[in-house]
């Protein structure tokens, strides 16, 4: 069995301390960065993303699985710059103000860096005012809103509105969450795309990056 392979492995086993173990063994003998990364890492957490979404595997084993993986990037973080790999894009990702629930903003910031995107993780209660701030200083193509309280869904509309006012709503996609939502209610407040889950979130973020 190729060390890729093994490391893709550890991953989904959520084994942290094999992951690192395998991964300074990948890179003393000569496997590219690039190539953990995306062979082993990330190729991972998309069979995790796959199985949590067809209810193969639940929150808790996602999240193993992507500490593991975090494990392995860390060592490889340094390599990756020394060979000039660049996130495949930049993502803002928050709850919105008055909800403190981040379960599901945190699964899904981790299947985005799962597959190579970088998060600017604004934490939770976040206003329309900070979201814009963060476009704008990070320069993000995403912008992910979680809300999991009724009362808070129509804040995200405020935060899409505010990005209009700031000339940022065309320069971003909004991508909208949580379990009071629906593909209705986001058309209704001009987001361009619900997910259900945090690995049909990932799937959405690569394709808008990749457009």
């Amino acid at each position: 069995m190729s060390v890729l392979v093994e490391i893709s492995e550890f991953v989904q086993k959520g084994r942290a301390k094999n992951v690192k173990e395998c991964v300074a063994k990948a890179l003393e003998e000569g496997v590219s960065a690039k190539d953990i990364l995306n062979e082993a890492l990330i190729a991972g957490m998309m069979i995790i993303g796959e199985k949590f979404k067809n209810n193969e595997v639940y929150v808790p084993e996602v999240l193993i699985s992507a500490r593991a993986m975090n494990q392995g990037v860390n060592i490889i973080k340094p390599y990756l710059t020394k060979e000039g790999v660049e996130p495949v894009g930049k993502a803002v990702i928050c709850t919105v103000k008055g909800d403190l629930h981040d379960i599901g903003k945190n699964l899904v910031k981790m299947m985005l860096e799962g597959v190579g995107i970088e998060c600017v993780d604004l934490g939770v209660d976040v206003s329309s005012e900070q979201v814009v701030e963060a476009v704008k200083e990070s320069g993000a193509k995403i912008v992910g809103l979680s809300s999991l309280l009724t009362t808070t869904m129509d804040y995200q509309k405020e935060i899409i509105d505010a990005l209009s006012v700031a000339g940022l709503r065309d320069k971003v996609k909004v991508m909208v969450g949580g379990a009071p939502l629906n593909a209705e209610f986001a058309e209704s407040i001009g987001a361009d795309c619900y997910t259900k889950d945090a690995a049909e979130a990932a799937e959405a973020a690569l394709g808008f990056f990749k457009e």
